[in-house]
């Protein structure tokens, strides 16, 4: 696998092509690459609503009226569509179901890791709660690596994506009861298969030089 190639062969999809579906084999891959990203102190702070079907994704198209029509053929047309959500606390009781999840998958070998893990993790969320007063920021930002690792696992396995922040996040909420389940909307990205009339695709990478944001000490 050359990086460098899967880079410049990814971009973001304007148009999907409806007829071409992601494999049920390639969607548990991508499952799997939601699953197992990596987040400050393990606190994995997501939810992820997956629309595969039309009903599905009509429902997330709800986000897309109005001023954000314009990507609404963007999730009708694509195969898959995951909408990020971002929890909005993490309280003890959360802290406490990772730590049993950690300890049952056998992260501990003695229950003092166990208790120097959840002290720690604590640690840094009341930093942010506290000290910082940027706890939900925290949150996002570990959600944020995540669509990071989506694009470019699927770039690495020929899936098409696109992020968006082009959508009323308020209607999500209220379509899928988020807030009551203690999360937020905070970032759709659509997944499947470029169509041969996408402009994007035709057009050259641009990027910043090398020289202008390496800085090699």
């Amino acid at each position: 696998m050359n990086l460098k190639e899967v880079m410049n062969w990814r971009y973001s999809t304007k148009e999907f092509d409806p007829t071409k579906k992601i494999s049920d084999e390639d969607f548990e891959q991508i499952k799997n690459l939601l699953r197992m990203c990596a987040s400050s102190t393990n606190i994995q702070p997501w939810h992820f609503i997956i629309a595969g079907s039309e009903e599905g994704k009509k429902r997330i198209a709800k986000g897309t009226q109005g001023f954000f029509a314009f990507n609404e053929p963007k999730v009708l047309n694509a195969s898959h569509v995951v909408l990020f959500c971002s929890r909005t606390t993490a309280d003890e009781d959360y802290m406490l179901h990772i730590l049993d999840k950690e300890d049952k998958d056998g992260r501990f070998a003695q229950q003092e890791f166990k208790d120097q893990m959840h002290g720690g993790r604590n640690v840094f969320a009341d930093i942010h709660k506290y000290d910082l007063k940027d706890l939900q920021h925290w949150m996002d930002k570990q959600v944020y690596l995540n669509i990071g690792n989506l694009l470019l696992g699927a770039a690495v396995m020929g899936i098409d994506a696109v992020p968006m922040e082009g959508l009323d996040m308020k209607a999500m909420d209220e379509e899928f009861g988020l807030r009551e389940k203690g999360f937020t909307s905070l970032c759709l990205v659509s997944l499947g298969y470029r169509a041969e009339g996408d402009f994007n695709a035709k057009l050259p990478k641009s990027r910043l030089s090398s020289d202008e944001i390496f800085k090699l000490i």
